[in-house]
């Protein structure tokens, strides 16, 4: 990680935001201390919910069983 002073990082900020948002981290450091940390902007994902298919799929009781035959050769899966 990187580690820039306060003046190089108002100098060149933009130049810092772009690549950041490429995924690059840098440290701010002032007088030769770390006092930040640039990362770039990730939106958090929404909170998934699950049901929405409940009571419209139906996994029939054989689901798992072994494939026919023929289907599991044309999947290359037939001993």
């Amino acid at each position: 990680m990187e580690i820039i002073n306060t003046h190089e990082a108002k100098t060149h900020l933009s130049r810092l935001l772009d690549r950041a948002a490429k995924g690059e981290e840098f440290i701010i450091a002032k007088a030769g201390k770390p006092v930040a940390r640039l990362i770039g902007y990730r939106e958090e994902a929404a909170a998934r919910t699950g049901g929405q298919w409940k009571g419209l799929v139906r996994i029939g009781p054989d689901f798992d069983a072994p494939l026919p035959p023929d289907i599991a050769e044309a999947f290359g899966m037939a001993s």
